[in-house]
């Protein structure tokens, strides 16, 4: 089965071994994949009964939960990593929410569409209408999205919260995840969806990222 490219990203962040809270995990696919590829010590919140259930199938140790009023009950620190994959502008709060996701967490994977896209800007000024794309493909009435924003927005809130962007990569048009500079204006029109690695600036070093990819923070 192939991987989703958000995910192969995530995978590619996320060092062996980790503690990691998948927030917002559905099914379960990616919880799975890192338990299966780094061996990571995995645990889930998901809001769908429906969705907890298939995690258990999988053998996953998920709870239900919403990620606006469960996150506090999470002592400080306990995970290396909180992911956060297209969800957070699903949530009521994404402000205190991202500031939960770094205090129960050493560094948060969040992962969210691009309001700022080319194509959304280009739908709204030639039908005047809510843009459906392959990141939004849902019409404005069905989609659970409530808090949508562009990199720009997104950036914006992590220098109002102090957080530190290790690494951010665009992901456009199902190609492979590319690093870029999220500050950049250009990247708020070119890139589909985003994911940020997040941590407080007060956090030790990270280690590498895996995979095939340059060591500079923001490359091309």
């Amino acid at each position: 089965m192939a991987v989703r490219e958000d995910f192969r990203e995530i995978l590619r962040l996320v060092r062996p071994g980790a503690r990691v809270l998948d927030i917002g995990c559905g099914e379960g696919a990616l919880l799975e994949l890192l338990s299966r590829e780094k061996g990571v010590d995995g645990r889930g919140l998901e809001i769908s009964p429906a969705g907890v259930q298939a995690c258990l199938a999988r053998g996953l140790a998920v709870v239900q939960g919403d990620a606006d009023r469960d996150l506090a009950d999470y002592p400080t620190r306990a995970f290396d990593y909180a992911v956060l994959s297209q969800t957070l502008q699903a949530v009521r709060e994404p402000r205190r929410v991202l500031a939960e996701l770094l205090r129960v967490a050493e560094r948060a994977v969040v992962s969210l569409p691009n309001f700022g896209h080319w194509r959304v800007r280009l739908a709204l000024m030639t039908s005047g209408r809510m843009p459906m794309t392959p990141a939004l493909p849902e019409p404005w009435w069905e989609t659970q999205n409530i808090h949508l924003c562009s990199l720009a927005d997104f950036v914006a809130l992590t220098e109002d919260l102090g957080v530190r962007i290790e690494a951010c990569a665009a992901l456009a048009a199902g190609r492979p995840a590319r690093p870029i500079d999220p500050r950049r204006a250009i990247e708020n029109w070119r890139a589909e969806a985003a994911i940020f690695l997040l941590s407080r600036p007060d956090s030790r070093p990270a280690p590498p990222a895996t995979g095939p990819r340059s060591d500079d923070l923001f490359g091309e």
